[in-house]
């Protein structure tokens, strides 16, 4: 669904007659407006932007209200079942201009019930200090990525070749057939723990470490956000500017837009499996470098990604003529080598080194970082259309390696809070 979304906007939901078909959208563009600053000259790409970033932001803020309901309410499994419901609504409910809105609110809604919580399981499969919590995780995401390989191949190509509604419905038949599979898998995750209540007088107490250690993980989110930003920018203004300004053709085929989020995912997943083997290998031989070193690694490969999209678009400006597909194809390989260290890896940290007294909650916390992203991504891609596409990836390179130094200097000097040898000695819990 994702990667039709703005591609969706920009070609024909925001523009007549279908945009006034939309229930409510005149008060909701009158709220981004007052919440973006977009004037009524605003172009039909800066609002799918930000109605991008605002979405993506939420899905990512949600999974903390989804993480209360579980621990209070719900329960893990139960939270989640209700979430796939939820999304599978949300899909079915995009293929009508005029259920646009409460669309989005259920995805916003169900993907929050499911995401921290279906996490918070993995995680739950190791215990503390188990260093293969983090291939847990990139085999977590390897899967999430595998599935999106299949995704736009068949929801993309419905939307774009026959009909944008046809694309948001099979989105809607798949998250179905995903909750039939974690039904029929849910006995090899572990059990839910018990529901917690106000009245529970013995909870664990934060020691002074554990409060330092809070300290430096909700420190490093802005971070993280700021490193996160190539990658997320692929579902928004990439997809735009590579609709408009690449040359898509491959062996004499036109292929669709939407097909490079495949091309993403299969690099991704392909990074992915390499580096569960790679860093396995690696620790044979040598020290495997801990989270915030895997993260500056990543940081740092992200700025290559960034820089080959800026080089395509200058050569392509010089040269009057469409950026090659092939800048595309490095810096998809540079952005999954990125990722593969990055996003896996750092929620495998906040797993990990967070205190039992509040992992949950900081598993939530840790979305955080994803909702200052991808606001962040919404609001940069409004600057697509006002700077030369080079620079625009520039800007990009340039944030994504103020991420990579900063990590640098938290390996450096606040290692020793965030180590494996702190968990077992500072925790009450």
């Amino acid at each position: 669904m994702q990667s039709l979304l703005v591609l969706y906007m920009t070609k024909q939901l925001l523009l007549t007659p279908h945009v006034e078909q939309i229930a409510g959208f005149e008060g909701f563009r009158a709220f981004l407006s007052g919440l973006y600053g977009l004037g009524g000259e605003a172009t039909t790409q800066q609002v799918a932007s930000t109605i991008f970033g605002l979405y993506t932001s939420l899905v990512y803020l949600t999974p903390i209200a989804g993480g209360f309901v579980a621990d209070r309410l719900l329960g893990r499994t139960r939270t989640v079942i209700a979430g796939a419901l939820l999304m599978s609504a949300g899909h079915f409910l995009m293929a009508f201009d005029v259920s646009f809105l409460l669309a989005l609110l259920c995805l916003v809604l169900g993907t929050g019930c499911f995401k921290g919580n279906i996490a918070g399981q993995v995680g739950g499969l190791y215990g503390e200090g188990d260093l293969r919590r983090a291939d847990a995780f990139q085999i977590f995401y390897l899967g999430i990525n595998a599935g999106v390989i299949a995704a736009p191949l068949i929801a993309g190509t419905l939307g774009e070749k026959v009909g944008w509604h046809y694309g948001f419905g099979a989105a809607g038949v798949g998250m179905l057939i995903a909750l039939s599979i974690y039904l029929a898998g849910r006995r090899h995750l572990p059990p839910d723990p018990p529901l917690k209540t106000t009245s529970m007088v013995d909870r664990p107490k934060l020691s002074p470490a554990d409060w330092r250690t809070v300290g430096v993980l909700v420190a490093l989110l802005p971070v993280l956000a700021a490193s996160v930003l190539v990658n997320q920018q692929i579902f928004n203004a990439y997809l735009v500017w590579a609709d408009t300004s690449v040359d898509m053709t491959l062996f004499g085929e036109t292929l669709p837009t939407t097909w490079l989020i495949t091309l993403d995912s299969i690099v991704s997943v392909s990074f992915l499996a390499g580096m569960v083997v790679f860093w396995r290998m690696w620790a044979r031989r040598f020290r495997e470098p801990d989270e915030i070193g895997k993260l500056t690694i990543g940081a740092f490969i992200s700025v290559l990604g960034a820089l080959s999209l800026a080089a395509g678009a200058a050569m392509a400006a010089a040269a009057g003529t469409k950026v090659s597909l092939w800048w595309l194809i490095a810096f998809e390989i540079f952005n999954s080598a990125a990722f593969a260290n990055m996003l896996p890896v750092s929620l495998a940290l906040y797993a990990r080194a967070s205190p039992p007294a509040v992992l949950g909650t900081m598993i939530g916390v840790y979305y955080l970082h994803l909702v200052v992203g991808n606001q962040t991504v919404g609001v940069l891609g409004t600057l697509l259309e006002k700077m030369p596409a080079a620079n625009f990836w520039l800007m990009h390179a340039g944030i994504a390696a103020g991420a990579a130094v900063v990590f640098l200097l938290v390996g450096r000097f606040f290692a020793r809070l965030l180590s494996h040898e702190a968990v077992g000695g500072g925790r009450t819990g």
